[in-house]
């Protein structure tokens, strides 16, 4: 507020005495003679009359004189405290204007700052959305990996297609990597949002800053005027307040208001940098961990085949043995029974021959007994031989269905090995296990 101003001193003015001139009447006696001369002395003034009215006109001079003088040196009085007057109005009103200019100074360096700074968290968050992005994409190989590997254990064979160790890290890898996807995507609609949030803000900082920017270029050729000026002249109708003008106050918290929004929105792209930072890197420690727990698997389940492979050839080279030695076996028995059917035929023949004897030389003679033991004991040995040979017969048989039965197993478990080893295994080398190295490529 403009103080108050000194007013210049006014001389009080007093009413003059009134003169007022009176014409004495002549008292002298009145003649015919006078009667005649009457016309002639009603003009005139007596001396008396004359010297009061003279003294009139003087002291009306007089006063004409004084109130001039009077009024002169008001006038110059005037002049002065309006002179100086105008040059303090002038000289408070220039000191105002550089304080306000000062103030608007002050904001809009305030306000430059939080829009530089707005500006470049913006853009650090929009670099930490291009990692969300990248890990994003860095996440599909994985995903096809596991979902090849599913279904490249589905071909697998009879016994080995089990829901097995593997099996059940790989359901959880995938579910893991769906998880990280959905909350990859999450954060990226929410680090857009706040991008958003940001640039909006950013927005209103640069609009106030720029009318802040107007306003000190008005406020600063206002400061220049002088009355030497030449770009200067009368604005009667600037006196008026216009409804929408602001307050100082409202003003001020116009600005603060704006920096105040701008910092909030700063201080959440912060933190939402560093959950990104969090959440990338606890995703890449996740995946890092389930691949290795997926990798072990995968190998103690090789480990595993490989053993039961290995068993299964031993088995088999014996079962091959067994099926040799079984063969021979029955190739001896066979050569055993021709013999022993050779003996028989001879003691039959023998027997047969000797039934033809005449008469009494039909003798049961001790050659005749020992024959007919001897055909008896063929005849046993020959039973038991060909009892004995389809013993062997039938075990080579169980032998030979043993082998094709381990024989298909060794090739179940070679396929299911293959499969296991070259195909998942070797699919799985293009794994990118590190989310937070993936998401700076």
């Amino acid at each position: 507020p403009q103080p108050d101003e000194p007013q210049p001193p006014v001389l009080p003015s007093r009413p003059l005495p009134g003169q007022i001139c009176d014409v004495v009447r002549s008292e002298r006696p009145r003649s015919c003679c006078g009667m005649a001369m009457a016309g002639l002395r009603t003009a005139k003034y007596q001396m008396p009359e004359w010297h009061r009215r003279n003294r009139g006109v003087y002291y009306n001079a007089f006063k004409v004189g004084e109130q001039a003088e009077r009024g002169r040196a008001e006038a110059k009085q005037l002049v002065k405290h309006a002179a100086s007057s105008a040059q303090r109005a002038q000289e408070y009103s220039k000191s105002t204007l550089g304080q306000r200019l000062q103030d608007i100074e002050f904001w809009r360096m305030e306000l430059q700052k939080e829009i530089m700074e707005l500006d470049a968290e913006t853009n650090l968050l929009a670099a930490q959305k291009l990692r969300l992005e990248r890990a994003l994409d860095a996440t599909e190989v994985p995903y096809a990996v596991v979902i090849d590997n599913l279904e490249c254990r589905e071909r697998r064979q009879p016994p080995d297609l089990v829901i097995d160790e593997v099996e059940r890290q790989l359901l959880k890898e995938a579910d893991l990597i769906r998880d990280i996807r959905d909350l990859l995507k999450r954060t990226i609609i929410q680090a857009t949002t706040q991008i958003r949030s940001n640039r909006i803000q950013k927005e209103n900082c640069e609009l106030d800053w720029s009318d802040k920017v107007q306003t000190y270029h008005i406020d600063d050729k206002c400061i220049s005027y002088c009355t030497d000026s030449t770009n200067v002249q009368s604005h009667p109708s600037s006196l008026k307040f216009e409804e929408n003008a602001s307050t100082p106050k409202s003003w001020a918290q116009f600005s603060h208001a704006n920096i105040s929004r701008a910092e909030q929105e700063k201080l959440a792209s912060v933190q939402l940098r560093s959950l990104i930072n969090s959440i990338i890197h606890d995703a890449s420690e996740d995946l890092r961990l389930q691949c290795g727990a997926t990798a072990e698997a995968f190998h103690s389940h090789c480990r595993l085949l490989e053993q039961a492979k290995f068993q299964l050839e031993k088995h088999l080279e014996q079962i091959l043995k067994d099926i040799g030695e079984e063969e021979a076996n029955v190739v001896k028995l066979k050569k055993a029974i021709r013999d022993k059917e050779a003996y028989l035929k001879v003691a039959q023949t023998r027997l047969y021959d000797r039934s033809f004897r005449p008469n009494v030389e039909l003798c049961r003679d001790e050659p005749q007994f020992r024959l007919v033991k001897e055909v008896e004991e063929l005849t046993v040995f020959l039973e038991a031989l060909k009892r004995k040979l389809m013993e062997s017969e039938q075990n080579l048989k169980n032998l030979e269905e043993t082998r094709m039965k381990l024989e298909k197993e060794i090739a179940v478990k070679a396929n299911s090995i293959f499969i296991d080893r070259q195909k998942c295994m070797g699919y799985r080398l293009r794994y990118p296990v590190d989310l937070e190295v993936a998401s700076y490529k």
